[in-house]
């Protein structure tokens, strides 16, 4: 869409399916009513999340890391505040978070409209199957199914934790609060600090190993409710890092333009975060409350061996993004910039 109708256009009718379809979940009188607006939701999200990395950086001045840090930043700030401005909301009626959503999007549907200035088309239009048909790359096939099996420990985590904590909305937005805290810390400050002292690859190496040790714990530990809030609160600290530095190595491994490498490592890796949390309600239900948790460990545990037989293909991205570190550093960040917009409409983390 947005190499047809542009990028701003693309991010304003993201944000208006969001406003109607979170408005009418809240007005719905039925489960599968909520469902069904879900995923009218889904599709504005897709179209606004898909577009507007491509927007920021097209207007940062300190290059493709820079622009990726300030949307992390954007969306760890908002990943904070959401969870506890949920509680408050669903403390008053279950309806309250749904509007609440409608309201702050219908504030970000204005200012897009107002502020954001219109982003040039590509030359070229995306074809609907060019982002499959990139994955016949290596790298970001590897890169792709990697986030497939973290997607999955994280939305495990994140779509099935709060049943067996069993809190009240305030407390369960609360803990969420502490735990999106920690995505945006170690999104902005954390993963960057890491990738200099330990390198792009053995960041991701070592982080996803401690996140599927933390996924473990919550597994065996699912019955003790101050474990299971400690565990899923730390999760924060991989997921922020996680976030960051697989970002830039798709952006940095993919052989193709920035929108086609985004939209096909977007389509795979949310193919875990769809499955994950329905698999993990039809395995707690089917066998006990530990078994999600304990697979979504081994899924990460998988992702790490994935990753592997890509080895060569992150390193080669390693030495790109300190090739670029070193063009900002002596004041090519402009330039840098301006180029990653050039191929980077429509693409996303």
């Amino acid at each position: 869409m947005s190499s047809r109708i542009g990028a701003k256009r693309t991010l304003i009718a993201g944000l208006i399916l969001i406003v109607v379809f979170s408005a009418l979940a809240g007005t719905s009188g039925s489960i599968s009513g909520i469902i069904g607006f879900r995923a009218g939701w889904g599709l504005g999200n897709a179209l606004f999340i898909a577009t507007s990395l491509a927007v920021i950086v097209s207007s940062a001045r300190g290059g493709l890391g820079g622009a990726i840090i300030a949307y992390e930043s954007a969306l760890g700030l908002g990943i904070a505040v959401g969870p506890l401005l949920g509680g408050l909301l669903g403390d008053i009626s279950w309806r309250g978070p749904f509007y609440g959503v409608a309201a702050l999007m219908a504030v970000a549907l204005i200012a897009t409209i107002v502020l954001v200035e219109p982003q040039p088309k590509p030359a070229r239009k995306t074809s609907v199957a060019d982002p499959v048909k990139a994955l016949r790359h290596r790298g970001l096939l590897v890169m792709s199914l990697t986030a497939l099996c973290y997607n999955w420990g994280f939305f495990t985590v994140l779509g099935y934790a709060p049943f067996p904590m069993d809190l009240s909305a305030m407390r369960l937005g609360l803990v969420f609060t502490g735990w999106g805290l920690l995505v945006a810390v170690f999104s902005v400050f954390g993963a960057p600090w890491l990738q200099r002292r330990l390198g792009l690859a053995r960041t991701l190496y070592c982080n996803l190993a401690l996140f599927a040790i933390d996924v473990l714990i919550i597994a065996i530990f699912v019955d003790s409710r101050a474990t299971l809030i400690v565990a899923t609160i730390v999760a924060g600290v991989f997921i922020g890092v996680n976030n960051t530095v697989t970002t830039q190595a798709v952006m940095m491994v993919a052989p193709v333009e920035r929108p086609v490498a985004s939209a096909a490592y977007g389509f795979v890796r949310f193919i875990g975060g769809g499955l994950a949390p329905f698999a993990a309600g039809k395995m707690a239900e089917h066998f006990n409350v530990h078994v999600p948790f304990a697979v979504g460990a081994g899924a990460i545990v998988l992702g790490i061996a994935v990753l592997a037989t890509g080895h060569r293909d992150l390193v080669r991205a390693e030495r790109e993004q300190a090739r670029l570190d070193a063009r900002a550093a002596d004041g090519d960040g402009d330039a840098e910039a301006t180029e990653a917009a050039e191929s980077a409409t429509g693409s996303g983390s």
